[in-house]
């Protein structure tokens, strides 16, 4: 049986046939190095070439099958460059292999460079392109965020999470009262007006650009769902946390933009808010689900780091309303109940 160095090292080898069979851009095949990998089967590499004369730096996404396709990347980075925001440009690709020669937005990220200073400016950018990419939506171009969706995702929580990070089984009691607080989150989410929704807009997958601040990575999931969704992703962003005074003000920003633009955000800011909220509950429970499976199915532990930020947003707002205080008095018991492993949250 093959290991999965074997695996690799044959895929690797596959991925520079494939390069050397490209004519334009010239590519210098010997400076191909691993630019990053993430939280999926993707592996992101950047190799140097000459198009037109000038030297440029490239990034080759590697996306193997059956896990991942490159076909929604291809489709949505389209859709995005009509609107006319910063995303790669695909300049080659073999769909059936899983293989993408991408233009290169550099190597500074948002989450590199935000601080008191900067985070001001940067988040208007963002929110500036968030508005963008909002009134240029259409239904039927990508798949519904629908409310099955959303609580597929929800899900990923007692499964992951509960049952296998912290190695507890609820309770029928308690189980109905999660689902109860799922219930109040997707009858709020779905009645949001529904937008394009990038799905992970957050300080990781945002470049610091010279020109069209910021380059927009990692859009392949995006779907046609709820408004405040990528908002929250934003500003509530699991690995970097800001003062609640500070994402009021962002929100409030972003809302009045959002009036202004013609987006049909709730009419005050107290619903518009709550809608946030409750979108971000939703994202903070999947997302607490997803670090827990990431470290015991696929042994990324650095993910387990990020937790505590984002247990304590979903904390907070489980305190603010009554629909979702069963939410925390089950977190409660939970951390009283479950076996210790060296790490509290």
């Amino acid at each position: 049986m093959s290991t999965q160095h074997d695996q690799d090292t044959q895929r690797l080898e596959h991925l520079r046939t494939w390069l050397a069979s490209i004519t334009t851009p010239q590519l210098d095949l010997d400076s191909l190095r691993i630019a990053s990998a993430d939280a999926s089967f993707r592996r992101y590499f950047r190799i140097d070439g000459m198009a037109d004369g000038t030297k440029y730096s490239f990034i080759v996404m590697d996306a193997p099958q059956p896990q991942e396709d490159v076909k929604p990347f291809i489709q949505i980075a389209a859709l995005f460059k009509q609107i006319n925001l910063t995303v790669p440009e695909v300049l080659a690709q073999d769909t059936e292999q899983g293989f993408l020669l991408l233009t290169d937005l550099g190597t500074t990220m948002y989450s590199h460079v935000l601080n008191s200073d900067t985070a001001h400016k940067l988040y208007l950018d963002a929110i500036d392109a968030l508005i963008l990419l909002q009134t240029q939506s259409q239904p039927d171009v990508l798949q519904e965020y629908d409310r099955e969706f959303l609580r597929r995702e929800l899900m990923i929580f007692p499964e992951w999470y509960i049952g296998k990070h912290l190695g507890v089984t609820l309770t029928e009691e308690q189980t109905a009262n999660l689902n109860k607080v799922f219930d109040a989150l997707l009858a709020n989410i779905v009645a949001q007006p529904q937008v394009f929704v990038h799905r992970d807009y957050h300080s990781r997958n945002l470049m610091l650009m010279d020109k069209g601040n910021p380059g927009i990575l990692d859009f392949q999931g995006a779907l046609y769902g709820p408004l405040t969704y990528d908002l929250v992703s934003l500003l509530r962003d699991a690995y970097v946390q800001w003062d609640e005074e500070m994402v009021l003000d962002w929100a409030i920003r972003y809302w009045e933009k959002a009036k202004k633009a013609g987006l049909p955000v709730a009419p005050d800011i107290d619903g518009f808010y709550r809608d946030f909220e409750f979108m971000g509950l939703q994202r903070h429970l999947k997302i607490l689900g997803i670090f827990a499976r990431l470290a015991h199915r696929d042994g990324k532990q650095h993910y387990l780091d990020d937790m505590p930020t984002v247990m304590e947003y979903v904390r907070k707002t489980s305190h603010r309303y009554k629909e979702l205080i069963p939410l925390l008095r089950l977190l409660d018991v939970l951390e009283e109940t479950a076996p210790k492993f060296g790490y509290t949250f």
